[in-house]
């Protein structure tokens, strides 16, 4: 018996190698359109909506993009926002706003809130939205500047300049929450939701 039962692959509205591979191990089909909206205006725009309302707005507008553009295809789209109190990141432009950013965030509880949505035809079909809370150790500046090279333009490619799947864990001295949501997905209730749909087998 086949696991995914729709006729195509899931639509998936994101560039995030993170997101593609947590959605292929789970045995779900994608395929990859990137949705090339304005995220940083649509964020500005929501500047007075909290984080978790500001993922769920990029997420929505991803799926919305793509939809419109495939309205016959089941589309996923998924952002994720980073919240330090009431300091908001977004990814890095370069090496010293990602040293900046990792400053900032050591020995503190930063928040990450994760969200998704799903779209045929322009109908928001299915929205998520899970946080997770991470806690820094107090590394030192000698230990950020290793990092940073060790890492190189990875620390560009994430919001917060760094990946938990990677050498990113060692910045860290507890989580809080669910593995996927840090990973930029809320993957248990978008399986529910992919079950429940017809689309994933129970």
């Amino acid at each position: 018996m086949a696991l995914w039962l729709a006729a195509k692959p899931l639509m998936l509205a994101s560039k995030s190698a993170a997101r593609r591979a947590v959605l292929e191990a789970a045995g779900i089909p994608i395929e990859i359109e990137p949705a090339d909206i304005d995220e940083r205006g649509i964020e500005a725009r929501a500047s007075a909506e909290g984080p978790g309302m500001v993922a769920a707005l990029l997420a929505r507008e991803k799926a919305r993009a793509v939809s419109a553009r495939h309205p016959d295809r089941m589309v996923l789209g998924a952002d994720q926002t980073l919240a330090l109190g009431q300091r908001r990141f977004s990814k890095a432009p370069d090496r010293a706003m990602a040293r900046e950013q990792l400053a900032a965030l050591r020995g503190a509880t930063h928040s990450l809130h994760s969200a998704a949505a799903v779209m045929r035809g322009g109908t928001a079909l299915f929205e998520q939205v899970d946080a997770a809370h991470l806690t820094m150790r107090n590394f030192s500046d000698a230990y950020l500047d290793s990092y940073l090279d060790a890492v190189g333009d990875k620390a560009l490619s994430s919001v917060g300049g760094y990946q938990l799947e990677g050498t990113g864990i060692q910045l860290f001295e507890r989580v809080e929450g669910d593995h996927f949501t840090v990973l930029g997905l809320p993957l248990f209730a978008l399986l529910n939701w992919l079950r429940n749909a017809g689309l994933l087998a129970k």
